[in-house]
This record gives structure tokens, sequence and C-alpha cells, in this order.
């Protein structure tokens, strides 16, 4: 599998991520897009790469120090790139080797203070190719900060090797979708570090209620065919929507687990 990472020239962690790659003196495709990289639709179709990684800051209103993966897509309209309703293919073996190795090298590196976490399903640009975010947040001091771009450059070195080892031996996880609980995926989190199910796409509560054909996304554009979804129970909603989302999987017929049931 070949890989190439994107990053905006107008984004000071994807330039801080790009330097530390090159540091890295890795045999891996950059790609710099001038506008931010939300809007770098179909920028999949400028290389022969086979996945896409999209590296970039990422913003929120507490302005917590945190390195972030997630899987790309909108669940209603598209407010920040990419298309309405419509997700990107993803990686669920991926998106998990990609986490536990952020986790890792987080620790081998003594990077303090930051938080890591696995995101929902968010944001754009739109590709054909599978791909995944991976983020240094939340704001300019940490978007510069050269430790916490080694850190997610070294994450990238270390998940690619061992993407292409697993691929070798064909070793795999147990796919699975998450749906419920907030945006940065707490319970999730636990799952994709400790256990043998690999997350792909994740829908939190605040984008409840979502449609069938929705969810049908989640598992055709996961790589790794999911064999069952994960329910954060509690992050569901009120009895009325928990129902109406029970009776739509139901339609769907797949394997349903609560979070709660998983060791952790």
């Amino acid at each position: 599998m070949k890989f190439a990472v994107v990053v905006s020239k107008k984004d000071n962690a994807g330039m801080n991520i790009k330097s530390q790659l090159k540091k890295l003196k890795l045999n891996l495709e950059i790609i710099e897009f001038d506008k931010e990289i939300i809007y770098a639709e179909s920028i999949d179709q400028e290389t022969s790469a086979d996945f896409i990684i999209f590296a970039s800051r990422h913003q929120s209103e507490k302005k917590t120090c945190s390195l972030c993966v997630h899987p790309i897509g909108n669940f209603h309209k598209a407010e920040f790139g990419g298309k309405s309703e419509t997700l990107c293919l993803t990686s669920s073996n991926l998106l998990k080797i990609f986490f536990q190795n952020l986790n890792k090298t987080a620790s081998k590196e003594k990077l303090e203070n930051y938080d890591l976490t696995m995101e929902c399903t968010h944001h754009g640009p739109y590709v054909e190719k599978p791909c995944l975010f991976i983020e240094i947040g939340s704001s300019e001091e940490q978007w510069k900060d050269e430790k916490a771009g080694k850190v997610i450059a070294e994450t990238i070195q270390t998940s690619i090797k061992e993407a292409e080892a697993k691929q070798k031996t064909q070793e795999k996880f147990i796919s699975a979708i998450g749906i419920g609980g907030p945006h940065y995926c707490h319970n999730f989190n636990k799952i994709q570090l400790n256990t043998d199910y690999a997350l792909g796409h994740i829908i939190p509560e605040y984008s409840l209620p979502v449609n069938k054909e929705i969810i049908k996304q989640t598992l055709e554009k996961t790589s790794q065919k999911p064999e069952l979804i994960l329910l954060d129970w509690k992050g569901l909603g009120k009895s009325e929507q928990k129902q109406e989302l029970i009776k739509t999987l139901s339609q769907i017929g797949i394997k349903l687990i609560r979070t709660r049931e998983v060791e952790k």
C-alpha cells in the first residue's frame, strides 16, 4: 500500500508536521495544498497513493492541547468542506493503528499536557480514496510546537510500517462502527486502544438522528467490512430516539454491542 500526506500551506500545524517528516527522510509523498485543507476536494486524483493522510491543525473553543485522529465526512449539511450527507472511505485498521501509535509515540517522547483522542467523523474534504485526519490542536502555540509535530511525524512513520507488516501477515482486527457519545470519543478511545475492535466511522450523539442511508454509508465506506456496530448507549439521546435508531439498525441487520459490554 502506498501512502501520501497532504498538508496546507496556510496551516502552521501542517507545515510543522511536514518539516518533521522531512527530518525523518522517509520515502513518502507529501502534497502541499494552497488553500485550507478541508477544501482540498479530489486532491487524491493528484497522486498514485492508495491512502491519503491529511495532517493539519485542530481547532476547538476550549483551546485544549490535543492530538487527534478521525475519519472524514458529513452526516448532514456540508458546512466545512466535503459533500452533504456523504462520507469518505476510511480504514478501521489504520485508524486503530494510528491512534495506538499516537499514544505510544507521545509517551516515548514524553509529550505532556496534550489530550490524545479519536474524534467522530466530521468535515471535508471529499476524496475517493481511503483517508484519515491526524491533527495538532488547538491554538497557535501548539500548532507550532515542534515536539508535537515530531510526535505526529513519527506516528505516521511507525503506523505506515506497522500497516505494511500487518498487510503481509494478513493480521486483522474486528472491524466496527461507533454510534453515540460526544465529539471526543472517550469510550471509543478505550476500545480503540485496548481491545481487538477497530473503529471506523463514528456517529456522535449531536449528529443523531441520521437516516438509514447514512448508516449504510458508514458500513460501506470502511475498507475492512464492519462486523458489528458499537453503541455508546448513554450517548444515544432520549428513549424515543434510541428506539428509532434500534429499529433502523434492525432493518440493516448487523450485530449490535453496547460499549459497556466490552472489557476495556
